[in-house]
């Protein structure tokens, strides 16, 4: 899990809302005032940007303030250059056509060896390097090919992150260059008596060698896969206690870091999943001045998505542009809709297109403002 702690500071988040004096705190119990009405992910409020990429809806003002996470799209992105991320994630306003990757925090450089590779950086000042797609997955498969780094308390991630917390992880800690940790969670949940995480060994030096990791997220089944081998299965039928369902359901962004989890700062125990702290007078960092993680690719295979069908009063139907909560749902489950409202922070949402499971296959609704909310694998009308 990424650590907000050298990111999540009050201080720069309240300058980043145009707020001068202070930020105001948000959670579930608190949500956002009509001024600044959404929630960041890091709990504070505020507009603009704070709207777009991890704005939590059931924090915010209102379940409607966070604007419209863009759609899946099948993609494969390589790093030839670095001219579809934006360096400045606060400047983003929605627009999944022009980048597809945000900087959130860091630094990153190509290395123009080899086709081009991203370069995702760590220094004692920069608190690490993550970045965020512009569009959001629900359910499909995503692989990232990378190098990871090889220094006690440095951490490298490949994750997916929803905006209420939704996780799915491929992490790296450490010196430990032979293997990897998988791992999950629900709504940001962390259960007590027990750990979702699973160590998965046997693998050529990380640090030198690129490999393929992959996350095969489905609707009832999560895989984790190396070199295209499924190292690891679990069933969303495991995760169901006491009424609820606490397995990853809801529209996420992928992101790639590396982080600092051995320092000052960091818990006990999460310095030592991490191998101990950083020793900022190693023979690699002092010759590069930085630590850093690579990424050769990434790629997108959606859920099957298909082609939107005619209806009577819908010939031409517009295509799913982006998701929208609904409401919150039932047994952790919050229903998801398929619209075709807007993602830009200047746009104007259209009468929406819904788009369903209904009998373990997609079906699309386009009555007006009739539509099939998804609710995890479940539909429900919305009339």
């Amino acid at each position: 899990m990424w650590s907000t702690l050298s990111i999540g500071l009050p201080f720069l988040v309240a300058i980043l809302a145009g707020e001068s004096v202070k930020a105001t705190a948000c959670n579930v119990t608190t949500p956002c005032p009509f001024s600044a009405p959404c929630c960041s992910e890091f709990g504070f409020c505020g507009k603009g940007h704070f709207c777009l990429g991890g704005c939590n809806p059931f924090a915010s003002r209102s379940i409607d303030s966070c604007k419209p996470e863009p759609v899946c799209k099948d993609a494969e992105y390589v790093f030839t250059d670095n001219s579809r991320i934006l360096s400045n994630s606060t400047f983003f306003e929605g627009n999944a056509t022009q980048y597809d990757w945000v900087l959130e925090n860091g630094n990153i450089f190509n290395t123009n060896k080899t086709g081009g590779e991203l370069a995702m950086t760590l220094t004692e000042k920069n608190g690490g390097t993550k970045l965020s797609s512009t569009r959001y997955v629900h359910y499909g498969t995503i692989t990232a090919k990378l190098k990871t780094g090889r220094w006690k308390g440095v951490v490298t991630a490949f994750i997916t992150m929803s905006d209420i917390k939704d996780e799915i992880d491929w992490e790296f800690p450490g010196a430990a260059t032979t293997e990897g940790q998988s791992n999950l969670f629900w709504q940001g949940y962390i259960p007590t008596d027990k750990t979702n995480g699973a160590t998965h060994t046997g693998l050529s030096d990380t640090y030198s060698n690129y490999h393929d990791f992959t996350i095969d997220w489905q609707p009832d089944s999560l895989s984790w896969s190396i070199d295209g081998k499924v190292v690891r299965t679990v069933k969303k039928s495991d995760f169901v206690e006491g009424g609820l369902t606490r397995y990853p359901n809801t529209p996420s962004r992928v992101q790639l870091s590396i982080w600092p989890a051995g320092i000052e700062s960091s818990g006990k125990g999460t310095v030592e999943w991490a191998g101990g702290m950083i020793d900022w007078t190693d023979p690699d960092y002092k010759s590069a001045g930085q630590f850093s993680a690579l990424v050769k690719s990434v790629s997108v295979k959606c859920a099957n998505l298909p082609s939107l069908i005619s209806s009577a009063n819908a010939t031409n139907a517009t295509d799913i542009t982006s998701y929208v909560y609904a409401s919150n749902g039932t047994g952790g489950v919050p229903v998801v809709a398929y619209t075709n409202r807007s993602t830009n922070l200047n746009g104007v949402g259209r009468g929406m297109a819904m788009l369903g499971v209904e009998g373990g296959k997609w079906q699309l609704a386009v009555l007006g403002f009739t539509g099939l909310l998804v609710a995890g694998s479940q539909v429900i009308l919305g009339l």
